[in-house]
């Protein structure tokens, strides 16, 4: 094929057609994306305000789910891992250490469903005592450093001893501790409902925002000859 052909066969695959509208038709899949995105915000930020609500509203039944999605994650999970370490034992030499992470998540799974809810629970309650305890003592290794390079630590100091007080807390009094973590939950469902909203709000002034710049730049109908 000639080069000059070559170059028009381009020239007419690359030209942006006509929509039924008279934009190009890039614009029209924009236009579409934009919807498509709006609703889908939409719907989760809704979900999540309910969602939200429902943890203020009903916290016992709450936990009781939170307690069920935690040990069904954990059995979907470990019995992911193990059958992906069976994928990779011919390429990965340590394939077993993901067996065995796969094997102790699978246990665990069913071992929190038949010690329903009790043990999903602890787990929760043994995670957020070991995450205050760990970013406490991470704090006040920094103040001591801050210290020795003479810059200000009495604040970083504060906090890693504030976040060992709220570790002892958390595990002499597990109701308040699961209280607490609840109303987080609950406030970040809803502030993220709203984000999600007001995300879906931008997204639809940007999809008209291209319509109408698609409508402004449709061509004018040619003439009929009589």
């Amino acid at each position: 094929m000639a080069p000059h052909g070559e170059m028009q066969i381009f020239r007419e695959t690359t030209e942006a057609p006509r929509s039924a509208a008279g934009g190009p038709l890039e614009q029209t899949f924009i236009e579409q994306a934009a919807h498509r995105a709006w609703w889908s915000l939409v719907v989760r930020g809704v979900l999540a305000i309910v969602v939200g609500v429902l943890i203020i509203a009903r916290p016992m039944q709450t936990v009781a789910a939170f307690a069920l999605v935690i040990a069904l994650w954990a059995l979907m999970q470990g019995i992911v891992t193990i059958v992906h370490a069976f994928d990779i034992r011919r390429v990965a030499p340590h394939w077993w250490l993901m067996l065995l992470s796969g094997a102790i998540g699978t246990a665990f799974g069913l071992a929190a469903l038949y010690y329903y809810p009790a043990l999903s629970l602890a787990f929760v309650l043994v995670w957020a005592v070991w995450w205050l305890a760990i970013g406490g003592i991470s704090w006040i290794m920094v103040a001591l450093f801050e210290r020795h390079l003479g810059m200000s630590w009495g604040w970083t100091m504060t906090w890693g001893i504030l976040g060992i007080i709220m570790a002892v807390v958390a595990f002499g009094n597990p109701p308040a501790t699961l209280a607490a973590l609840m109303a987080l939950l609950a406030a970040f469902a809803i502030g993220g409902g709203v984000l999600l909203l007001i995300g879906a709000t931008r997204v639809r002034h940007v999809g008209k925002e291209i319509k109408a710049r698609s409508v402004r730049q449709a061509p004018l109908p040619h003439p009929v000859a009589r």
